[in-house]
């Protein structure tokens, strides 16, 4: 027992000289040139003489810039995942009350069209330049050092926002965000691309791809915020509120200027959470299935003049064989058994009810506009970023977090939750059925750019001093990138050619003014839109549409040899009929200007590599690898992609605290009720638990003796002997209280991260959703003193890439 303390010792050593080095880096580091200040007084008009009494004063040089007379506010709402056939506005089965009522009062855009993701889609919007021109290709995490894909908007492209911000209003972003790269996710870490950089002047929300609705990770303006959950929160509702808050208070100090408001709700992205009540409304509205629905919503549709006479429904496998995506495929509703059946009503029942109930909390904030007076001059953009989301899998799931581990859901095991569906107990999302269904009456859905089931996105815009339409259809072809420069032209501004010193990339869209008062069938002003997204690929062109047929993430490479089709939209709006073969000349016209808009906008290299291997990249970090970490106690969460890795390898973990009889709580936690580990005191025992994907037992090391009164180095460490069948690790799990060895047995770790995004890494408390149910959420360890955590990692990684690759893909 002698040889272990001396071990333990030695490690606290190592990690306190390391911690001392790293200090005294930074101070070396932290000297430098003074940052540049704009000169205002070359502007001053003013006279100045020895005396005040002599000299003139000039404010004009220090007063901030007035927004145009009259200008307007700006609401833009934007869901994730959602299709053309989910809402009621288009005919879908998802009833959404405040959508259906700014459309009644503005005009529904049915050829609205995005990028097929979400962080591209949503760099257009900030910037109105195509994605690559952003540096987007694909979501940040996929960034891959190429000009059109670094996951780094540059100051080529400056938003919207700073523009706004610039000319006289205020600028507020609720919600997601998605647009910061990895690695900068962190207290720590570069802010450059965090929204109060970006020209924002307030941020409430969170960072990356998903969040817990029911236990979220909050960011509010620059800093992470640790919160305390009441019974019957849910982040939809927190957005509203924040929102409200925003709003009254500039109205409050400032009710002259105009504000932009871009609000990014957690619906309709995984994980799928809402209220019971609102779930309640849809029970039984699926149960004819996906097949059903898809036929059932075409024909709504079209009744609605939302698609043209004559509209069919294209296969819901429409991909080759050997294009195939297993991932993507589509179980036909009548090859299910009663219990998928029961199970995947149930998961469209949920996606539905989060959505309306959401809608319901942007209600309120039309609402009090409306009480307020200020709806009158606001244009509100009510809108979705991509194509409902196929990340599901043929099957579904209760717990993501198995699905990107490799551990596929076992049906009887999901079955237990069919009544919680919805709720805390799951972090669900449903199977690629539905995503084909919400996405009617087009081919595929998000990721897949070539086809309008990725891009065709709904809009509706609602302007009552602006647009003297009320509840028209516009089918003007349209595309994200048009949303800035539509806003610049109605608010009076224009997008400067240089600032602050950098010449500007021009916009890469068109205005869409011209809509509000036009025709539903006049032209548009639109002339051609690329399309391309992790190898998927296709150009829009003068009412024709080109698609390479070519599955994104496939691996397959050879793009040159691809096969297109062609589609004459005008006519064809389901993309159903193929013209290839009939119009050679047509098609070659459109991959010809493909290439046209490749080189003008950044897109190659073409990137259809398998997540597993993208994964696989090095992506530069500001902090070096390292194989000692050291944490303090109530720091900002770490996210995981800051975290020490304890993945496939062994650890130690180690701290030194002082104790009394009463001292409880959490010493160390990363991850969720869903996967994670933890190390706390408990009835004066020391506790270590790794909770493997939620799959009950947890694996429980509680120690053999009690804590006494005075000082301890507490300790464990996972000793890796070899790899499952399912990649995990399998190895020997040994709990320490200074020199005795407490608890010992064996225990397998996760393959994979504990989660897509948030539920980070803490020290002195667990957040949100308890890793453990051993003790209550929240938990803070109490009654004590804690020093820190150490944390350290040994050996070559393990690491199952295909495990990891399913991460990201549910992460877009």
């Amino acid at each position: 027992m002698q040889q272990r303390k001396m071990k333990f010792s030695t490690v606290f050593k190592s990690i306190a000289f390391g911690l001392l080095a790293i200090g005294m880096t930074s101070c070396n580091q932290a000297t430098g040139e003074k940052e540049k200040t704009k000169d205002s007084a070359s502007e001053f008009k003013g006279k100045i003489a020895l005396d005040i009494r002599d000299s003139e004063s000039d404010w004009s040089a220090y007063t901030p810039k007035s927004a145009p007379e009259g200008a307007p506010n700006v609401l833009f709402i934007l869901y994730d995942d959602t299709g053309l056939g989910a809402w009621s506005p288009y005919g879908g089965g998802i009833n959404m009350p405040t959508m259906d009522k700014l459309a009644a009062n503005g005009v529904t855009y049915t050829q609205w069209h995005t990028t097929a993701l979400c962080s591209p889609t949503r760099s257009t919007i900030q910037t109105g330049r195509n994605h690559h021109l952003n540096g987007m290709a694909a979501i940040t995490e996929a960034a891959d050092g190429f000009p059109g894909s670094n996951g780094r908007m540059g100051a080529e492209v400056t938003p919207l926002s700073k523009v706004l911000q610039d000319n006289g209003y205020s600028t507020f972003w609720i919600g997601k965000n998605h647009n910061v790269p990895e690695q900068d996710v962190a207290s720590g870490g570069s802010k450059k691309q965090w929204p109060l950089q970006m020209g924002w002047d307030r941020f409430y929300g969170f960072i990356g791809g998903e969040t817990n609705q029911w236990y979220p990770d909050i960011i509010e303006d620059n800093h992470f915020v640790e919160m305390d959950f009441e019974e019957g929160y849910h982040l939809s509702k927190d957005l509203a509120d924040h929102a409200l808050g925003m709003i009254s208070d500039q109205q409050a100090t400032n009710p002259s200027k105009p504000w932009y408001m871009w609000y990014n709700p957690g619906a309709n992205h995984a994980p799928h959470h809402a209220p019971k009540e609102y779930i309640a409304k849809y029970k039984g509205k699926f149960d004819a299935g996906y097949d059903a629905y898809r036929d059932w919503v075409t024909e709504r549709m079209t009744e609605k003049g939302i698609l043209p006479e004559g509209t069919v429904n294209t296969p819901v496998n429409p991909m080759r064989e050997d294009m195939a995506q297993a991932i993507d495929m589509v179980r036909p509703w009548d090859t299910l058994n009663d219990d998928e059946k029961k199970l995947f009503a149930k998961m469209a029942e949920v996606y539905a009810g989060f959505s309306e109930y959401t809608d319901a909390q942007v209600g309120r904030v039309i609402d009090y506009l409306e009480k307020s007076g200020q709806l009158e001059n606001t244009i509100v953009m009510y809108a979705a970023d991509n194509g409902a989301s196929g990340e599901g899998s043929p099957n579904g799931s209760v717990n993501e977090n198995k699905f990107f581990n490799g551990y596929p859901d076992e049906l009887s095991e999901n079955m237990k939750y069919l009544d919680v569906l919805g709720g805390p107990e799951t972090y669900e999302h449903y199977p690629t059925g539905w995503a084909s269904a919400f996405s009617a009456p087009f081919k595929m859905f998000k990721r897949y750019s070539q086809y309008a089931g990725g891009t065709n996105d709904p809009l509706v815009i609602s302007w009552p001093k602006g647009i003297k339409a009320r509840g028209e259809i516009r089918h003007q072809y349209h595309h994200s990138v048009d949303i800035v420069p539509t806003l610049l032209e109605v608010i009076g501004l224009e997008m400067p050619e240089v600032y602050e010193g950098v010449k500007q990339v021009p916009i890469s869209g068109v205005s869409m003014a011209y809509t509000f008062d036009a025709k539903p069938n006049d032209p548009t002003k639109k002339d051609v839109q690329y399309f391309a997204m992790l190898g998927s690929r296709g150009i829009w062109k003068d009412g024709w549409k080109a698609a390479a047929v070519h599955a994104p993430l496939s691996g397959v490479g050879n793009f040159d040899k691809d096969d297109w089709e062609l589609y004459h939209v005008d006519v064809d709006r389901s993309e159903s009929k193929d013209l290839a073969k009939e119009n050679p000349e047509k098609l070659q016209e459109l991959i010809d200007a493909w290439f046209v808009e490749a080189e003008k906008n950044n897109v190659l290299p073409l990137d259809d590599r398998g997540a597993a291997e993208v994964l696989g990249l090095e992506r530069p970090s500001q902090e070096k690898a390292r194989d000692r970490y050291i944490y303090y106690p109530f720091a900002a969460a770490v996210p995981e992609g800051n975290a020490v890795n304890i993945r496939g390898r062994s650890y130690k973990m180690l701290t030194n605290v002082e104790v009394t009889d009463k001292t409880s709580g959490v010493l160390f936690a990363h991850g969720s009720r869903f996967g994670g580990h933890s190390l706390f005191i408990k009835n004066n025992k020391l506790y270590y638990v790794y909770n493997f994907l939620g799959i009950q037992p947890e694996q429980v090391f509680e120690s053999s003796i009690t804590l006494t009164p005075g000082k301890h180095t507490l300790g464990m460490e996972f000793i890796r002997e070899k790899t499952g069948e399912k990649g995990e690790s399998i190895g020997t799990t040994k709990l320490y209280i200074d020199e005795q060895l407490v608890a010992e047995g064996t225990m397998r770790t996760q393959p994979a991260k504990f989660t897509l995004s948030g539920d980070g890494l803490c020290v002195g408390y667990d957040s949100g959703d308890a890793v453990s149910q051993l003790y209550p959420s929240p938990s803070r360890f109490n009654n004590g003193t804690l020093d820190f955590v150490g944390v350290t990692v040994e050996g070559t990684q393990y690491i199952d890439l295909e495990a990891e690759a399913k991460r990201i893909m549910m992460s877009q």
